[in-house]
């Protein structure tokens, strides 16, 4: 009996201990808000400066081509009724053509602009992640979360990576 006793108490010794000693050791864990990096950091508003830049002639052009649309939409308003059936059907078709065009003009210009500020993004993302990678192992990190529904001040390290970022050229 007493062998068995001192069985029972050496097997829980032995499963308790490292139970005993992953509660002596301190969990490091972080927290950066992705969305705040990409508003708050150099980077992103240089990159959004680049964009503006890029697409603001594209812009300019499109809001032109507007505007020369609709005063050509009143001007076949006003006239329509003193033009000849074939010039009014001739006039109505170049309306629609240009609609359609400045319709093409702006989804292009929309799907191209989308396309640049994913690949600005992506590039952000993989500077951000590469700067959370050094500071997860420069200072021991057992976790860094990058989404959380609730976050206490003490472990969000975003003011770190937006300044190690903006330290970066």
């Amino acid at each position: 009996m007493k062998s068995t006793l001192m069985k029972s108490l050496c097997a829980l010794a032995l499963v308790a201990a490292p139970v005993m000693t992953l509660q002596a050791q301190e969990l490091k864990i972080g927290y950066v808000n992705l969305e705040r990096v990409t508003r708050e950091s150099n980077f992103a508003k240089a990159a959004q400066t680049k964009l503006e830049t890029e697409f603001s002639r594209r812009e300019k052009d499109i809001k032109d081509a507007e505007q020369k649309l609709r005063q050509a939409a009143e001007k076949f308003d006003k006239d329509s009724t003193l033009l000849a059936e074939a010039d009014r059907s001739r006039r109505q078709r170049d309306l629609a053509e240009q609609e359609r065009d400045l319709q093409r003009k702006k989804r292009e210009y929309s799907e191209d602009l989308q396309q640049r500020r994913g690949e600005e993004l992506q590039t952000l993302i993989e500077r951000t992640n590469r700067i959370v990678k050094q500071i997860f192992d420069s200072e021991k990190y057992d976790l860094i979360l990058q989404d959380a529904s609730f976050v206490s001040n003490r472990v969000d390290i975003t003011k770190k990576v937006i300044d190690a970022l903006n330290a970066q050229k």
